[in-house]
């Protein structure tokens, strides 16, 4: 059975998560800079069988697009030609609040904390908890 890959998109960090193999759960996965998640995730993909793509899809607090979804959309496209693998999207309005507020209460260290990465890779696994949840059958 194939995994799923969770990917929350920044212009400057990209945060991912992924699934065990019964997709059951749900993990904070790695964080890397927009200009090598492409050699990333082509070395990543040889690596994991991943049956799918899920990425956050930025909204506004009154359900529009926010202004990242130009970059976004060159992103999904890329991935779709790039590598072949299904890709949905789903919305990630507050994961990033979530994930931070998450990391508050985990008693992390200080400077741990600081480290936005951390909320990158986060709210990639908040993102994915919601796909699960919403393909549960």
């Amino acid at each position: 059975m194939g995994k799923i890959l969770a990917i929350d998109f920044g212009k400057k960090r990209i945060g991912l998560a992924i699934t065990d193999s019964e997709k059951i759960i749900a993990s904070p996965l790695k964080t890397v800079a927009n200009k090598d998640i492409f050699s990333f995730l082509k070395k990543f993909l040889i690596n994991e069988d991943i049956e799918c793509i899920v990425l956050g899809d930025p909204k506004t607090k009154r359900n529009h697009q926010n202004e990242l979804i130009k970059d976004l959309e060159k992103f999904h496209n890329k991935i779709k030609n790039k590598f072949k693998i299904p890709v949905h999207f789903i919305d990630e309005r507050f994961t990033s609040k979530i994930a931070y507020r998450i990391i508050l209460d985990s008693n992390i260290k200080k400077m741990k904390r600081r480290d936005k990465s951390l909320v990158d890779k986060v709210s990639a696994s908040l993102i994915l908890e919601t796909y699960l949840k919403k393909t549960k059958r």
